[in-house]
């Protein structure tokens, strides 16, 4: 099973900063570089400085990791960050719309540390993504300089019993110790909650929190990239470090979220390139694999704009080309001796179906989409747009529903793995609300 420990974490120091939210940004992996460089613009604090740092002319190839250590080093030393005096887990509330509707939503969760360990049958941590080599490289040679976990990765706990929101309401009353709000109107509150004191009630409620949180396997959400690093990184330090019982660089960051709660994954469509005459024959070559309903291009972006809620997992998705577009039903028997081998869980996925769809209908395999041969998009207006344009060679778009959460559940306890972009996890935890540094 996993194991959870409340932390000392380091945190801006609000007199030496000014506005909190001129000092958080994005996770790493989704910030665009003309959104970086308005960071790096927005405060000379900002936590991209650490957690992306920038590539500055006549660098070597990891100097910026070393600016990143001494930046890291001169604000613990000037009182930018303070370290909180107790171990402590993070409660973390984010209230947001639904991004293409109206629908407001609230989801409550902790951050604490997770003591790392290899995937594997069994396990009490189960990814549902492949990694890429080069991303990585990055977050290793950035660990390993500055020895602090600048963003945390995400994972689902299944606490059936409905005890833990119950918790977390109890925890998220009064003035939070953080609150800020972000481009994308997302609202971050955040309460220091002390641990260790289980005859106090908020003490009581941390470790019963604790104990929930640990009681089953955790679902890795998003983060893949880092938590494979941080495993290289505590099995080099190990070797240096052998006789050290239980060392902090065991664990990794990580917000821990309730999979029973309502949590938003955004679709992530589908737009093909360099189609040629194929393009113009796709509504009729997928009434193969599909049941097909022709639409026109307001019909088709009207059944996707509002995707998010979608329940998903239904084999729906809406196609659309220069000459046309469609509903799409997916045909379970057509489909059955073509998906690969695996458990129901993955081959039921709309990502999977939509895999041997491209490439049965369009020759598309898994290294011409490596290539570039579609691009992706969140904005079911933009996808249509791109192949009305044909910019970039965009010839037909593919729009999709969400992967639900208990699929993603269902195919990492199947020991099983997503295509690429099969999950988007919305809103995104802010980095800059705190740092976990290796240490006790």
């Amino acid at each position: 099973m996993p194991e959870l420990r409340p932390f000392r974490a380091l945190r801006y120091e609000a007199d030496a900063v000014g506005d909190l939210a001129a000092v958080v940004a994005p996770p790493y992996d989704v910030i665009r570089p003309e959104e970086h460089q308005a960071l790096l613009l927005r405060h000379p604090r900002n936590i991209v400085r650490l957690d992306l740092p920038a590539t500055e002319p006549g660098d070597a190839p990891e100097d910026r990791y070393r600016r990143a250590a001494r930046t890291l080093a001169a604000w613990r030393s000037d009182g930018t960050f303070r370290k909180d005096p107790r171990p402590s887990i993070y409660v973390y509330e984010q209230t947001y719309r639904v991004p293409g509707t109206d629908v407001e939503r609230m989801q409550r969760g902790f951050f604490a540390r997770l003591r790392l360990e290899p995937f594997g049958p069994g396990g009490g941590v189960l990814p549902h993504e492949r990694t890429l080599s080069a991303p990585k490289e990055d977050r290793y040679l950035l660990l390993r300089a500055t020895g602090v976990n600048t963003s945390p990765v995400i994972g689902l706990y299944d606490e059936p019993g409905g005890r833990a929101p119950e918790l977390l309401a109890r925890l998220a009353t009064g003035t939070p110790d953080i609150d800020v709000s972000d481009p994308d109107g997302v609202r971050h509150r955040l309460w220091v909650v002390p641990a260790g004191n289980d005859q106090d009630p908020a003490g009581s409620a941390v470790a019963e929190l604790i104990r929930l949180g640990s009681a089953g396997p955790i679902t890795i959400a998003d983060g893949h990239h880092r938590y494979e690093t941080a495993l290289r990184y505590r099995d080099e330090r190990r070797m240096t470090r052998s006789e050290e019982q239980d060392p902090a660089f065991d664990y990794i960051l990580m917000l821990h979220l309730d999979s029973r709660e309502a949590l938003t994954v955004l679709p992530t469509h589908r737009v093909v390139r360099d189609l040629g005459g194929v393009a113009e024959r796709l509504l009729a070559d997928a009434s193969g694999l599909f049941e097909v309903v022709p639409v026109g291009r307001e019909e088709v972006v009207a059944a996707f704009a509002e995707a998010p809620l979608a329940p998903g997992g239904r084999g729906r998705f809406g196609l659309w080309t220069r000459t046309g577009g469609a509903l799409l039903t997916a045909r379970p028997g057509a489909f059955a001796a073509l998906l690969p081998e695996g458990s129901d869980a993955l081959r039921g996925l709309d990502v999977s179906l939509l895999q041997v769809t491209v490439g049965q209908l369009l020759g598309i395999d898994p290294g011409a989409i490596a290539a570039g041969r579609i691009a992706y998009t969140k904005s079911a207006v933009e996808a249509v747009n791109l192949v009305d344009l044909g910019t970039d060679g965009a010839d037909a778009a593919f729009l999709l529903e969400p992967t639900p959460v208990t699929s993603i559940e269902a195919v990492a306890r199947a020991g099983e793995v997503m295509p690429q972009k099969s999950t988007y996890f919305y809103p995104k935890a802010l980095s800059g609300l705190l740092v976990n540094p290796l240490e006790w």
